[in-house]
Parts: structure tokens; sequence; C-alpha cells
């Protein structure tokens, strides 16, 4: 194997640590250093949480990868496994590792590996004995994001979601339930369809209830075959848009611009504003291309049909 060539950086990585499991988070390869700040007590798991972060070298703001581990991990796994953060460094993004549950002695557990401590499954529990703590996903969205992009200097806007297996499944359903929340998606060997699988039965039975209806919002296979809903698309249909239509605010954003370019041409300095805080500079080219791309090829199918329905007559 190439001994990997020196460069310029020196990223640190951070490792919250809310109990003295580990007293070094073992990332020390030549790329980066390690030390640990003490995290305080999460008022929506009931625990203190953990959790690794790495820092690229530099003021930033650094677009941040947010990685969900799979069955039995904590936040180290990645961190002293995955080889990741010499590419990190070298493109400047910070990488957060999150650990897989909350963890206690007076935190619910299951002796078996695939259940309880270790085995969030990054949804909220809605069933005894996991409920008071077993939250991941609101910890996630609520605290762990707020937390990076007021603590370090993370973008406010590029963040991405990925995981492998159980964290594949969070990453996908994340994703899917906080299109606003996330830039980019992707997932390793993921659990896909729980619903349709021996570990996510067991683990939705357990935290979801028995009710398989419940089980669909975090299934990723279903929320894609869900898609929109047809109160969204009939809001969107609405001009103007109503002010209790049920879409995000990207959503919002996203439709006043391509009625600003499609219906007025010209684009208020302010919406760009808007459209960009919630896309960022590129994510606004990107919209504004596609915007643009699709009323071009409109007016152009548009004229073709004219032109026959002329050659007809």
């Amino acid at each position: 194997r190439p001994t990997p060539q020196p460069i310029s950086r020196k990223p640190i990585c951070s490792s919250g640590m809310g109990n003295s499991r580990a007293s070094m988070c073992g990332c020390n390869t030549g790329f980066s250093s390690c030390h640990h700040m003490p995290a305080a007590a999460s008022s929506v798991t009931g625990t203190p949480m953990t959790f690794s972060v790495f820092t690229p070298e530099g003021p930033g703001p650094f677009p941040v990868l947010l990685w969900l581990s799979g069955l039995t991990c904590t936040e180290d796994n990645f961190t002293t496994k995955a080889g990741a953060y010499p590419s990190a460094a070298e493109h400047g993004m910070m990488i957060v590792a999150p650990d897989t549950s909350p963890r206690g002695d007076t935190v619910a557990n299951d002796p078996s590996y695939d259940l309880g401590q270790g085995a969030g499954f990054y949804v909220d529990a809605t069933e005894e004995p996991w409920k008071p703590h077993f939250r991941m996903e609101s910890w996630i969205i609520e605290e762990l994001i707020p937390l990076i992009r007021s603590g370090f200097p993370a973008d406010p806007v590029k963040l991405g979601v990925s995981g492998h297996s159980m964290g594949g499944h969070g990453a996908l359903t994340l994703a899917l339930r906080h299109p606003d929340v996330f830039r980019s998606v992707s997932a390793f060997a993921p659990i896909s369809s729980p619903m349709n699988c021996p570990w996510g039965q067991k683990a939705f039975a357990a935290y979801l209830g028995p009710d398989r209806a419940a089980w669909r919002a975090h299934d990723a296979c279903e929320l894609l075959r869900e898609g929109a809903s047809q109160a969204a698309v009939d809001a969107m249909r609405a001009v103007p848009l109503a002010s209790d239509a049920p879409l995000s605010p990207a959503e919002r954003v996203a439709i006043r611009l391509t009625d600003a370019m499609t219906r007025d041409i010209d684009v208020p300095d302010a919406l760009y504003d808007e459209v960009r805080q919630h896309f960022g500079p590129q994510g606004q080219i990107d919209l504004v291309a596609t915007i643009a791309a699709y009323n071009m090829v409109s007016r152009f199918l548009e004229a073709l049909e004219d032109l026959a329905r002329w050659n007809h007559c």
C-alpha cells in the first residue's frame, strides 16, 4: 500500500464524551489529532450522548458529512476504521459520527445485539421501555445538528448524510423525512426496507409498536413509494400559494423562484437572497439552471405543437 503523501492541513478530531467508555478516540493517523470535549446531557434523550467530529485545519466554514453507523457500533467505529479523514482533510470537509443509541445503566437494553443499546435504528420510540430515552431522530435533528453548526466552523447549508447498514437506513429515512436539512444522501449496504427484514421487524415492533402503518414512516422504500402527498401537489397548483400549504420553507422558495422566472422573467434580488439561504450558492445556480432548462424545453415543445397544428391546417 503506498504511503500517503503529507498534506498541509492539520485536522482535529473531537469526540464529545458523555461517559468514560473511551479515553481516546484513536484517530491519530498522521493526518489528524484527537481531543475530547465534555458533552452535556441531552434534553431529548435524557442521557449524555456521544459523537466524534473531524475538523480540517482552516477557518471554514466547511461542508459537513453526517455519518451514521450500524448495529453494535459507537461513534468510534468510523473514526478508527474508515480511513476517511485524509481525504476529508484534502477536500476540506468535516465529518460528524454520532453514537448509535443512548447508553447508561438506567437506559433500557436487550441481551441481543440488534435491539437496545447500540441499535437505536434512528427512530423516536413510542413504546415502553424504550420511549423515555430512545429518541435518536429528534436528538440528531433537534440537538446534534444545531450543536455542530453553532460550535464548529460548519457551513450552515452544506450538510450531507450517509451511513452503513442500520446507519444507511437512518441516512435514507432522515433525508427523506427532513428534506430541508440535508443537501445530499447516500448509503452503503443499507437496511433499505426494514419492514420486510427480520432486523427491522424486530426493532420496529419493539420501538414503534405492532401497528405496521406506523412503521411506513421509517421505511425508505415506503417513503419513496408515497412521494409527495396529494395535498402538496394540489397546493403547488394554487396561484398564489396558500399560506397553509403543506410544503417546506425550501419548497416554497423554489416555487416562488419558478413563478418569478416563468411569469415575470425578472427575479427580485430579495428572492435570490432567500434562495441562497436555503440552497447555498451552488444550489442556487443548479435550481435556476433547472428551471430555465425546463422552461426552454416546454416552450420548444409548445412551439412544435403549434407548428404541427399550422401544417395540418
